[in-house]
């Protein structure tokens, strides 16, 4: 539990005493005060970070289609941020569920990542007519939980009860966020800081010191991780850093997951907002990277798949259809071909046939019957960091 908190982050407020007895952190409302301190790392960490956003935003629009690159990049993204929660389901296993909706034998898991996957679209569109605020973010919660294990959890509403995180009671706990009551006025000035027109954050650190104070409240019920995880890709797409929400950070806080949770407590503890920066800004940093190098290669990918496939002859107008639909659908049955390019059985079979004689399609579930193909060079760039 916190034994001390900083002024300049918060305080801690007394709410039951004796043998039970424990008390809850209430933040102080942003920006810091004193101001961020702009070392010279923090400065090169800043500029370094933008710049390469700004490389990132310029490969993406190199694909041939951007938004099927974004396609695969959200569904990774909810599968490491709900692996982070505990959830025990891979990129395939969603691929596969997406292929065949109707499959009841899913398992909760993997309906709670579709769900995230649905709570990011939906607050993406949401964000074209309204603005970033409290409103927004309950109706993404709630599409978050609904139908899922979490849907008894007040979807959409902020807790009416205290919560804490770690422990089996709250005198154990590893942290107490605020009392329930002291919820909607933290979040009213959260709200604020995102507005902040009279006196502007950088839209970069913007996201990062609101994500962190967001996990500090941590409002809801359940699923107050993956709403805070998504909160920073939200800020940085509304507040124009990037045109397409292409930045999630859910693998390096898988990666470093001791250090994100020593960082927060450290903003709590002893006011370090500087320490809590430089460590988000590594992970904008090396993540965008990442996800720069995974565009090229899919570019590449794509060109000589392509070169390939124009080999087919007769047969290359619907293996080049099949092919586009694998950087959306890279996991495919013959039903799922038959239904997503409108084509027969045979002709569905004989496509998937000759993109696994061109070593494109790889047999995955060793039937002789209901066959599963994976698109394996492509699921090797965009998997990384999924495997349970």
């Amino acid at each position: 539990m916190l034994a001390k908190a900083s002024p300049r982050a918060g305080k801690l407020v007394v709410q039951q005493t004796g043998a039970d007895g424990f008390s809850a952190f209430v933040p102080r409302p942003l920006p810091p005060d004193p101001p961020l301190q702009y070392d010279d790392e923090m400065k090169n960490l800043v500029e370094k970070a933008n710049r390469a956003l700004g490389r990132l935003d310029g490969a993406t629009y190199m694909l041939p289609n951007p938004d099927l690159f974004l396609y695969m990049y959200v569904r990774k993204e909810a599968v490491l941020s709900s692996q982070i929660e505990g959830t025990q389901a891979s990129l395939a296993d969603l691929l596969e569920y997406e292929g065949e909706p109707d499959n009841d034998t899913s398992s909760d898991d993997v309906k709670e990542v579709s769900n995230y996957v649905a709570a990011m679209y939906y607050g993406l569109e949401r964000l074209k007519e309204l603005p970033l605020s409290l409103r927004l973010i309950k109706e993404i919660h709630a599409r978050l939980l609904q139908g899922t294990r979490g849907s008894h959890k007040l979807p959409g509403q902020f807790r009416k009860n205290q919560n804490w995180i770690g422990g089996t009671v709250p005198s154990n706990a590893r942290f107490v966020p605020p009392p329930a009551h002291e919820v909607l006025p933290c979040m009213g000035d959260l709200e604020k800081f995102l507005h902040d027109e009279n006196n502007p954050t950088p839209a970069l650190i913007k996201a990062g010191l609101a994500h962190s104070q967001f996990e500090t409240i941590h409002p809801f019920l359940d699923g107050n991780g993956r709403v805070g995880r998504l909160l920073i890709a939200f800020i940085l797409c509304h507040d124009q850093v990037i045109e397409k929400p292409l930045l999630y950070l859910s693998l390096y806080f898988k990666q470093f997951r001791d250090e994100y949770y020593e960082r927060l407590t450290a903003i709590r503890r002893d006011g370090d907002w500087e320490g809590w920066i430089k460590f988000y800004l590594r992970g904008v940093l090396d993540i965008s990277k990442q996800a720069t190098a995974a565009a090229r290669l899919i570019m590449d990918l794509q060109a000589k798949h392509r070169v390939l496939v124009n080999t087919l002859g007769k047969a290359s107008s619907t293996g080049m259809r099949l092919l586009d639909m694998l950087y959306q659908q890279p996991l495919v049955s013959v039903p799922i071909v038959v239904r997503k390019l409108d084509v027969s059985s045979p002709a569905a079979r004989k496509a998937i046939n000759n993109l696994e004689r061109l070593g494109i399609l790889k047999e995955i579930s060793g039937k002789k019957r209901n066959r599963l193909f994976m698109y394996d060079s492509y699921m090797n760039i965009i998997r990384e960091g999924t495997e349970l």
